[in-house]
């Protein structure tokens, strides 16, 4: 906790910056300006604030991350699961688009920023571990459908409501029979051809001659397209006069400067779902983050991601905004645009900057079913239901923290999923660190080697019992140890050596070192002497000066074949027969 943070990375990629590196930057800038201007308005949307917030939370983040942050590439901005995150924080503390409302979005993101910041100064980035990779699926795919259900409503025109993603989904197909043709007309024709876009237009524009670079550019402009043709339509046609919902005035002008609420109580409300965006944001940024460094053989650093990102919401909550991330299709983007530095993200804020200053009047005629088309496109490839197959065959106890966070963030909400699963993952790996694997070994003939004696043909002594435990032993499961040993000396009248090969073992508690010394005092009654082999460094050192150590029956050995040698040397000579029959073969243990 005491050492610096390094030094923030703006000196090194400045260094050396040539004319084909800013060409490449800004190539990629407006790319992903072109890609950001729709999904920032949509996000907004979908948080509950006006559209223009979505501009001004795309603006002084990339700024400040390309300043303070470790990767070249990532885009940071509103995305959608926290958006999602962000309007389940605040819903039911204020109306949806009112000013207290948006002053509650940005004392959200303050919050966010404070606790990401802290967390990157005291260095608590492997708090973040403890979200394992099927939690964090099984979330963002239940988030991605609980957002494209909420805007099912919007793109239909019609009106539903629900407090979970299957109430939401009942309440759709009540009010199916009044949809609004027009406005359905305009967001299933934009979902059709975003889709479409996606892997139809790069073809087409090729076949027409224009280059690879080009025609990937134009493809990802697609939302922009189709959010222009549906504006000039409504604007023609009049659309709105006809019952189609639009997006209305959107203030033009630079980012205001604004401040969070300071009522303490609010703060209060607001601690527990600002650590949870802050958590699901920062685990979603490194993970692309360092899925990009690692493709250009760089590296990026968590520490630093925590406090460029917390710097990044802390700009948002100072400039209007609301809690923003790295986000993964724009990040993706900007790598592919060919991006070489955080000056793309700078660029890039550049041209939000110029678009919150000349176009706000051209969204005026934009209807909702395109924004709310364009989000549903969006989410729905964050769904990875192939993660139910892949750990049901992989590990049934992952299977089950996927299906509870699930089903629990579909039935209950966002935050009680992410707690709900975070929960059940601890639970199931105390429960199973707490029934460890406990082998007894015995030496593979010809070799130095100590194998399972159920699952390999091995020389064992009568007089000497190894045990192999495959666990860090701690409070949880230093009974099962004792059990286990008490439970092998009752059954061998003949043993007079035990030796713990501890070659598995990382670390040994408090707890379960009160457990050893009543195992060797067990054994000394018995007239069995308890021997150590293989001690891990760091664990002999904590182990070092101990009375366990000092009063310990027997010895401590460099290796196990080194103990088997002086306790028991006729197992180096004997004749080669099976310790077990094989019909006693564990399936469900490892070697």
């Amino acid at each position: 906790m005491g050492a610096r943070l390094p030094v923030p990375p703006l000196a090194e990629w400045t260094r050396g910056y040539d004319r084909d590196t800013l060409s490449s930057d800004l190539i990629a800038a407006v790319i992903v300006t072109v890609m950001l201007i729709p999904q920032s308005l949509a996000y907004a949307a979908l948080a509950g604030l006006p559209p223009q917030v979505g501009l001004y939370a795309s603006i002084a983040p990339l700024l400040l991350y390309a300043a303070l942050g470790s990767s070249r590439v990532l885009a940071v901005g509103p995305v959608a699961v926290v958006s999602l995150m962000t309007a389940t924080a605040i819903g039911d503390l204020a109306q949806a688009g009112s000013p207290a409302y948006w002053t509650l979005a940005i004392t959200l993101a303050f919050i966010s920023g404070a606790i990401l910041l802290l967390m990157g100064v005291l260095r608590l980035g492997f708090l973040t571990n403890f979200l394992s990779h099927p939690v964090i699926s099984g979330f963002i795919t239940a988030s991605a459908l609980l957002i494209a259900a909420g805007q099912l409503k919007v793109i239909l025109g019609i009106k539903a409501e629900g407090h979970n993603f299957f109430e939401l989904v009942l309440d759709l197909l009540r009010h199916a029979s009044s949809t609004h043709a027009l406005t359905a007309a305009i967001g299933l024709g934009t979902v059709a051809f975003l889709f479409w876009a996606r892997r139809g237009v790069k073809p087409l524009l090729r076949r027409l001659g224009l280059g690879p670079r080009l025609s990937d550019g134009l493809a990802r402009a697609a939302p922009v397209a189709g959010i222009a043709v549906t504006a000039l339509l409504t604007w023609a046609a009049q659309w709105q006069d006809h019952g189609v919902r639009i997006v209305g005035t959107v203030p033009q002008g630079l980012p205001p400067f604004t401040l969070p609420s300071w009522d303490w109580s609010l703060w209060q409300q607001l601690a527990v779902p600002a650590l949870l965006i802050s958590v699901v944001g920062f685990v979603e940024s490194v993970s692309v983050g360092q899925t990009l460094a690692a493709k250009r053989r760089q590296r990026i650093v968590p520490d630093r991601e925590l406090v460029a990102l917390g710097a990044s919401n802390l700009g948002a909550a100072l400039t209007g905004g609301f809690p923003v991330t790295g986000g993964f299709a724009r990040s993706v983007v900007n790598f592919d645009a060919g991006a070489q530095t955080p000056a793309a993200g700078i660029f890039t804020a550049v041209g939000i900057l110029l678009a919150a200053l000349l176009l706000t009047p051209a969204l005026y005629y934009v209807p909702q079913a395109t924004l709310s088309a364009t989000i549903v496109v969006a989410v729905l490839s964050l769904v990875d239901l192939s993660i139910l197959h892949r750990t049901w065959t992989y590990s049934r106890s992952d299977f089950s923290a996927v299906v509870v966070t699930l089903l629990v963030t579909l039935a209950v909400g966002v935050e009680a999923g992410l707690v709900a699963g975070v929960a059940l993952s601890l639970l199931l790996y105390l429960y199973k660190t707490s029934r460890p694997h406990i082998a007894e070994v015995g030496l593979v003939p010809g070799t130095e080697h100590f194998r399972n004696v159920l699952r390999h043909q091995v020389r064992i002594s009568p007089c000497l019992v190894s045990l192999r435990v495959d666990e860090s032993l701690y409070f949880a499961n230093a009974r099962v140890l004792e059990d286990e040993v008490n439970a092998l000396v009752s059954s061998r009248p003949t043993l007079k050596h035990l030796v713990l090969q501890c070659s598995a073992i990382n670390d040994i508690d408090a707890s379960a070192l009160e457990s050893l010394e009543a195992i060797d005092q067990r054994l000394q009654d018995a007239g069995v002497r308890l021997h150590l082999s293989e001690i891990k460094g760091p664990v002999m050192d904590r182990l070092q000066g101990t009375d366990f150590l000092r009063h310990l029956s027997g010895k401590v050995y460099l290796s196990h074949y080194q103990a088997v040698s002086e306790l028991a040397p006729g197992i180096l000579d004997s004749s080669r027969r099976p310790a077990r029959d094989d019909t006693g073969f564990e399936h469900n243990t490892s070697d």
